[in-house]
């Protein structure tokens, strides 16, 4: 059980500090789609791929004293901010996670903005299909984001990024 709460800390160990709940969302889920193993399963969701489980086990990782969660309220909303505790880092020096080339990732990620890693995530969850249907529906579920051709083509462009920093 607590191998993938592991995961899930190193993940933001290596990131140093992940600013948002939504954002922290998109980058489990986009390091899964390049190959991370993650295990969290993620439906299509009002910002694109979420994973309630995901949401559950920072809960979880935050109750065991692993995690730390700042709350801090910017303008009309809230804003989380995640890091991990010296507790959190201690156990994870003792249950040892082995995962390659997260680090560089996971800070190429943490270094875009959300909305840009909403539509990454976006055209991930619909890599079945072909590039013209992904831009149909990202431009029918997203039509509030007022995404362009160009930023689909970058998100493109990002995923192979990715991908090349892995292999």
């Amino acid at each position: 059980m607590l191998k993938d709460h592991a995961k899930l800390m190193q993940a933001i160990l290596v990131s140093g500090e992940i600013v948002g709940r939504k954002k922290l969302q998109k980058m489990i889920y986009i390091a899964k789609k390049v190959d991370f193993p993650f295990q969290e399963r993620f439906q299509f969701h009002f910002y694109g791929p979420y994973s309630e489980e995901l949401t559950t086990r920072v809960e979880e990782l935050c109750n065991m004293g692993f995690l730390n969660e700042v709350r801090e309220k910017k303008g009309g909303y809230f804003q989380y901010r995640y890091t991990l505790t010296d507790t959190g880092k201690e156990f994870l020096s003792l249950n040892e996670v082995d995962m390659p080339f997260l680090q560089e990732c996971l800070i190429d990620m943490n270094d875009q903005n959300a909305r840009f890693l909403e539509l990454v995530s976006t055209v991930l969850y619909f890599d079945n299909l072909p590039k013209e249907e992904v831009a149909n529906k990202v431009f029918t579920l997203k039509s509030s984001q007022r995404y362009t051709e160009a930023e689909i083509d970058d998100a493109y462009q990002y995923i192979e990024a990715l991908k090349g920093k892995i292999q």
